[in-house]
């Protein structure tokens, strides 16, 4: 039944694909693109083999058109553009017609619908507004919703916890990091969960784990925490979304996925790799297979929530993330993993890397709580349970220090978890 499915939605997506090269090939970038497969109009695709064929985009392909060069309509035609943050190199830049905006706030709001979220919920938006398309993209999706919207964006985290009791704010939306620094600022002021009305957590923009899942959902007293995913590039949050269900973040209509290894062959359904994915319908900035370089796998099927279509796991993490230390890859999910499993620390880390003659090492920073601090014949114990857990999930040897709470940097956007000291000439 789900095979006939599938087959049927391929179909209807070799159609939408091929507008979407139709829309494409405004672009000189694309048209030289997609010759270079020998694709000279969009009939040519009659196939997913076909469109496969078309060299996949990659973020350097919209530096190297900075500022506008990938736009597809006039700017007339444009209402609004949007930016990622360039803290890899150069800001990129991406626009939307009237028709983008409506279709990314229904996707937005029909994830939240999925998630829980009601017209009666009151949606209280930590994402940063401005050219990041986190806290906007919230915003329109939970007002398309019907919700009462809430527009503080990240940082003033007293105000955060104010409006949290004053307004009795039923659902909040930030990156997960952001969400355990309020908690533990609210405890810190004497509040906990009963003092708070939320029910749903909306948390995206970094890759977190299911540990720490169940850490914010205790310190905030959530129902539940779902993941969201988004990428300025293919439009901003609501690209993919957990429902109430957690059955894997569910991929909006709007979107075509692929599954690539590290050669760029394409996966089947369930292997893990990194998601490429296709806009479908978007007018201003339409994306051609964009390699988003997240690891994820992809499945298809129905889901409790009535969803039925393209589902993937939570991301294991970024292509970009992985580190190589002394042949043995580490994401940084890994290292979370092991610290959330020991009683007494803090989900607030920092991993540093370094060089030490031809070798590298690596060693984490970690917040003991406030209770372990007071106990300081336990600090030993619980630096040596940390450093075997990382041991038996690794295979590496790191050597872990302990550190006061509150004492690293927090983040009111994506949190910094890696501080690379290698330098090329070392």
């Amino acid at each position: 039944m789900e095979d006939k499915m599938l087959e049927q939605t391929l179909e209807q997506t070799l159609t939408r694909l091929r507008e979407t090269v139709r829309q494409a090939m405004r672009v000189p970038h694309y048209r030289e693109s997609f010759a270079g497969a020998g694709i000279e109009s969009a009939e040519d695709i009659k196939s997913l083999a076909d469109f496969q064929m078309i060299p996949v985009t990659q973020k350097e392909d919209l530096r190297q058109n900075y500022p506008m060069g990938l736009f597809a309509e006039p700017l007339e035609n444009i209402v609004r553009i949007q930016a990622s943050s360039g803290t890899t190199g150069k800001m990129t830049v991406v626009g939307y017609t009237a028709n983008d905006i409506e279709m990314w706030s229904a996707a937005v709001a029909d994830a939240l619908r999925r998630g829980g979220v009601t017209p009666r919920d009151i949606v209280q938006v930590g994402y940063g507004y401005g050219l990041f398309t986190g806290g906007l993209g919230l915003h329109y999706g939970s007002e398309k919703l019907g919700a009462l919207t809430i527009p503080l964006s990240g940082g003033n985290t007293e105000r955060h916890i104010m409006f949290l009791r004053d307004l009795k704010s039923t659902v909040l939306a930030c990156t997960p990091s952001y969400a355990l620094h309020i908690a533990s600022t609210a405890a810190s002021m004497g509040l906990g969960p009963e003092d708070f009305h939320l029910r749903v957590g909306v948390f995206g923009a970094e890759p977190w784990t299911e540990a720490m899942r169940a850490e914010i959902q205790q310190r905030l007293g959530l129902e539940n925490a779902l993941d969201i995913y988004g990428l300025s590039e293919i439009m901003g949050p609501g690209v993919a979304m957990e429902c109430a269900h957690k059955n894997g973040l569910h991929l909006a209509p709007p979107f075509y996925p692929e599954i690539l290894d590290e050669k760029g062959i394409i996966l089947p359904l369930g292997s893990q790799g990194e998601l490429v994915l296709t806009s479908l319908g978007k007018e201003a900035f339409p994306s051609v297979r964009y390699r988003t370089k997240d690891l994820t796998t992809l499945s298809y099927g129905r889901c409790a929530c009535g969803f039925c279509g393209w589902s993937m796991t939570r991301m294991a993490g970024r292509v970009d993330d992985m580190l190589i230390i002394r042949g043995v890859n580490v994401f940084p999910s890994q290292i979370e993993e092991a610290i959330l499993s020991v009683e007494g620390l803090e989900p607030h880390y920092l991993i540093v890397v370094d060089r030490r003659g031809a070798l590298d090492y690596l060693e984490v920073h970690v917040e003991v709580s406030a209770e372990a601090v007071d106990a300081i014949s336990h600090l030993e114990e619980l630096q040596e349970t940390l450093q075997q857990r990382i041991y038996r999930i690794l295979g590496l040897g790191v050597r872990v220090r302990l550190v006061e709470p509150m004492s690293l940097p927090r983040s009111e956007g994506k949190a910094v978890r890696v501080k690379d000291l290698r330098t090329k000439d070392k």
